[in-house]
């Protein structure tokens, strides 16, 4: 921050000077590093944004740019209006799209203004500096530009420091967007691996489930056959020692007391009954353990060829429904390439209609055209037939009133002649002694009256008949 009183004085009077010299080419390398799109905030910045306002511009037609920079086609006076606002509204959207890096610019340029002009001041301040220690003439001032200097200096180094520390985080933060950006891959990587692994541990799991059930029934037959086998172990044991117990009784016994002999006997058919009881029971258990494991093992064949029967009949289902699935692509392709050959042969005869159809606008087009020309043509002959009907009629006119003047003439009996274009003769170098000096006297009764008449009704009558063939002519073309 600059410090007020006499030292912002002078700051402002340096800026001052330096807006004065300043040249136009002194950013030129600032511009070449960072480009023309950057601007200061300064009062440059200010003329620049308003340097395309219609009020600083010439009366005459002048070129306008578009946001991209393009030259569009040059104004009129008419439009100036429209191409006030126009410039208006494409700086109001281009400032809004390029706000954030217009400010970063702008500050950065205020930055790049204030070093340099702190440079300059520390130069100009140096100079100063020393023309005072030559002249050995110390004051407040020159405390107070070391102080100005120093807090320039820590005002550069803080915001070196700042430049140095963002980019630094920048680089920070673009190496962690990495790290992330790989933590994430092979985390997805785990998670399919996991995904896979917990697959292939469900398999087991079932797998030991049924494994287990298998065991299980194993263990329970094997469990009732040993019990089985140990009861009847148990009861051939219990009868063996019986046997044993009955024939060591049998010699011990003295044959003289017959009492005991009854006694023996008697205990000896009791045991017999019980071993036969134990042996009838363990028959029927063992028969009824036999013929519910047959009746199981006869269920469990059952089922067994049931499902056989029932794979069985997957198996020709799934066989019959293959046959028709490869029938049904067939039919599929077949009809697909009947498709396409129909596509393709009305594809050719839409083509065909078409060159068709272009053909006969072609001829259509032609004809209209010679129908246009032939009526352009029959109109005019029509007008060359009404002037003619009018010359005919003109004409006619003109023979009634010769032959209305040749008749007057014959009743009042003078005769008059009709001017033609004969070539000269004897008769218009002079009248002949030889002939009548008197033309006008009664011609021979024996001729006609009148030649002449007949002549110009011959003439007029050709020359009808003759307008009468060329009118005909042309409208026969």
């Amino acid at each position: 921050m600059l410090r007020s009183g006499p030292v912002g004085s002078l700051r402002e009077k340096d800026r001052g000077y330096r807006a004065a010299d300043m040249n136009p080419g002194e950013h030129s390398s600032y511009r070449r590093l960072f480009g023309a799109s950057v601007r200061s905030s300064s009062s440059g910045d200010s003329s620049s944004r308003f340097s395309g306002s219609p009020s600083a511009r010439s009366p005459g037609p002048q070129r306008r740019t578009g946001p991209s920079g393009g030259a569009f086609l040059p104004l009129t006076r008419t439009d100036s209006g429209h191409n006030a606002a126009l410039n208006h509204e494409l700086k109001l959207v281009r400032s809004n799209e390029k706000e954030q890096l217009q400010g970063l610019n702008d500050r950065f340029a205020v930055f790049i203004d204030k070093v340099r002009h702190l440079e300059q001041q520390n130069h100009s301040l140096q100079t100063e500096l020393v023309s005072l220690r030559q002249k050995q003439n110390e004051s407040r001032v020159n405390q107070v530009y070391k102080d100005q200097i120093q807090d320039l200096r820590d005002q550069v180094l803080t915001l070196n420091q700042d430049n140095s520390r963002l980019l630094v985080e920048v680089s920070n933060q673009e190496e962690e967007l990495k790290c992330v950006c790989l933590r994430l891959e092979q985390e997805q990587a785990l998670r399919v691996q996991a995904e896979l692994s917990l697959k292939s541990v469900a398999r087991d799991v079932d797998e030991a489930a049924a494994i287990r059930l298998n065991l299980e029934r194993s263990v329970e037959s094997l469990s009732d056959e040993i019990r089985f086998m140990t009861r009847l172990h148990q009861e051939e044991i219990q009868e063996l020692r019986c046997f044993m117990e009955a024939q060591q009784a049998s010699v011990e016994v003295d044959p003289p007391k017959p009492d005991l002999t009854s006694a023996l006997k008697e205990i000896r058919s009791q045991y017999e009954s019980v071993a036969a009881r134990n042996l009838q029971s363990a028959e029927d258990w063992y028969k009824s353990r036999f013929s519910s494991l047959s009746e199981q093992a006869s269920r469990s064949s059952e089922v067994a060829r049931a499902s056989r029967e029932e794979l069985g009949e997957f198996r020709r289902q799934l066989q019959n429904k293959t046959i028709e699935t490869e029938s049904l692509r067939a039919t599929n392709e077949s009809l697909e390439r009947q498709v396409t050959e129909m596509e393709e042969a009305h594809a050719a005869e839409v083509s065909a209609m078409q060159e068709t159809i272009s053909h006969l606008d072609t001829e259509i087009r032609n004809l209209k055209g010679k129908m246009a020309e032939h009526l352009r043509e029959h109109q005019d002959l029509l007008n060359v037939k009404m002037a003619l009907d009018i010359e005919i009629a003109a004409y006619r006119k003109l023979l009634e009133g010769e032959e209305t003047h040749f008749n007057c003439g014959l009743s009042f009996g003078v005769p008059l002649s009709l001017p033609q274009s004969r070539p000269p003769g004897p008769e218009s170098q002079g009248p002949d002694p030889r002939r009548d000096p008197d033309p006008r006297r009664d011609p021979d009764p024996r001729r006609d009256p009148d030649p002449r008449r007949d002549q110009g009704r011959s003439a007029k009558e050709a020359f009808e008949e003759e307008k009468e063939e060329e009118i005909f002519a042309q409208l026969s073309l």
